[in-house]
């Protein structure tokens, strides 16, 4: 996606996460792009929708293989970009689901979650079986300690959580 950004004739903004650098993965030996507005569907799921952004794809990805074993198949969607943003991957997923949960690392207030839920809200309303909710950041100034700031964060445990109660797992 920087390649894409950086050969787009626009400006762009291009946000990427720290925590992300060690992260390592397979890449094809040849030139490739990723266009923008395309969302990538990381796991097909017929119960759930969860769409993530950044490093919270990974702990969608933990929080689907948990729910799994548990009988939940969870539908992971990461929209790569918001703006373009591929709204019709985000409605089409939540109408084959029924349920979504949006998950962000920033503040759950007037961020991205709450854009990504009226998406969803808005054009899957008459499929979805229960509201969409929205995890992320709690609305505190991040602590400097790892302890303290995985508790401000949404995490696998919270997500899997949020995710058999509105499914009626609990």
């Amino acid at each position: 996606m920087l390649k894409t950004a950086i050969r787009d004739e626009n400006p762009v903004a291009f946000f990427d996460d720290k925590t992300m650098y060690a992260f390592k993965g397979r890449v094809p030996n040849e030139e490739y792009t990723i266009p923008f507005g395309v969302a990538d569907i990381k796991r097909q799921g017929s119960d759930i929708t969860i769409v993530a952004t950044s490093r919270m794809v990974l702990v969608a990805l933990a929080a689907a293989d948990e729910l799994e074993a548990g009988g939940i198949s969870a539908e992971v969607v990461d929209p790569r970009t918001t703006f373009p943003l591929d709204k019709q991957a985000l409605i089409d997923s939540a109408k084959k689901t029924g349920r979504a949960i949006v998950l962000d690392e920033g503040y759950e207030r007037y961020g991205i979650t709450a854009e990504l839920a009226s998406v969803i809200a808005e054009g899957a309303f008459y499929y979805l079986d229960a509201p969409v909710q929205r995890l992320g950041a709690m609305d505190v100034p991040v602590p400097f300690s790892p302890a303290l700031e995985d508790l401000t964060v949404p995490t696998k445990e919270k997500v899997v959580t949020l995710a058999r109660q509105l499914c009626g797992h609990l």
